[in-house]
């Protein structure tokens, strides 16, 4: 039975790989997924998946326009698809949630996403709420905070290299911006 899953965590734990290596598994077993992808996040290059330890493999993107279920079902006509897997899947909008709901439902073909739960002000993220809402399944996948707790909040260090408060909630970037931390040191470096 198909079932639409949410794996989230914060910047830096390890998604893309743990991602990357389920696609594997499924290619090592002779059976073919279909990899999407945000185009908001090109820093690997449009329509590439990596990882921090260096892998990666190339994917059709998505963008808030796309409809993820005729994507879905049009490869699925062209391909025996065994699972979807979608990265950066807190840029997902509530509509296309929808849509993977409904292909997990009617295609029956399970779907991966893995993406960000919170952004750096500690809001949820659209994308990553409906799948909080809807997913059938939701798995963490953890990372630590530099005093060993695990880590669920994320700052956006501003160029002064001082966590920022305010902001866009979608800024592109890595190690070099983002750094996760436990809820206790996210408050300490937002001042909350």
């Amino acid at each position: 039975m198909a079932k639409l899953y949410f794996h989230y965590s914060t910047m830096n734990a390890g998604k893309s790989t743990v991602l990357l290596q389920a696609a594997h598994n499924y290619e090592e077993m002779g059976m073919e997924s279909y990899l999407l992808t945000a185009n908001l996040d090109n820093r690997a290059g449009l329509g590439r998946i990596a990882s921090r330890i260096g892998i990666g493999k190339d994917a059709d993107t998505f963008d808030a326009t796309t409809d993820l279920y005729q994507a879905i079902e049009k490869h699925k006509k062209y391909n025996d698809i065994a699972c979807v897997f979608i990265d950066e899947a807190q840029f997902l909008t509530k509509p296309q949630v929808w849509q993977l709901a409904r292909a997990v439902d009617d295609l029956n073909v399970p779907i991966m996403c893995f993406g960000l739960r919170v952004d750096f002000r500690g809001e949820l993220f659209p994308g990553s709420a409906a799948l909080l809402a809807w997913a059938d399944e939701m798995r963490e996948v953890r990372t630590i905070c530099f005093c060993g707790k695990k880590a669920t909040m994320v700052v956006r260090n501003g160029p002064d290299g001082k966590a920022m408060k305010d902001g866009a909630q979608v800024q592109i970037g890595g190690n070099e911006t983002y750094v996760s931390l436990c809820r206790k040191h996210w408050r300490a470096a937002v001042g909350k």
